[in-house]
């Protein structure tokens, strides 16, 4: 039988070797930045599967509090990322 539990730690799977097939893949760096930000919401997915305990019970708060600092480091890392994908491309000779 498939539990919240399961289906959490399955779609985190998922979307964690999509976005490392994606990384390693695509050439073009936004898509790169893309497949990464992927790959962190699978982290997070999985996560928050393993934090549950069982019915009844409260989950742990370690991972939640691991998510949620994720979640804003995630975010910070995306916009300075962005910012240096923008100047390596204005930098870069056109042909």
């Amino acid at each position: 039988m498939l539990t919240t539990q399961w289906l959490y730690a399955l779609s985190g799977c998922l979307l964690l070797a999509l976005g490392l097939r994606s990384a390693l893949l695509h050439p073009a760096l936004l898509q790169r930045i893309l497949a990464i930000n992927v790959m962190g919401s699978g982290v997070f997915m999985l996560l928050i599967a393993i934090a549950y305990r069982g019915p009844g019970m409260p989950p742990d708060p370690i991972p939640h509090a691991l998510v949620l600092t994720g979640i804003v480091v995630a975010v910070s890392a995306t916009a300075l990322a962005l910012a240096l994908a923008r100047r390596l491309t204005r930098e870069q000779p056109h042909d």
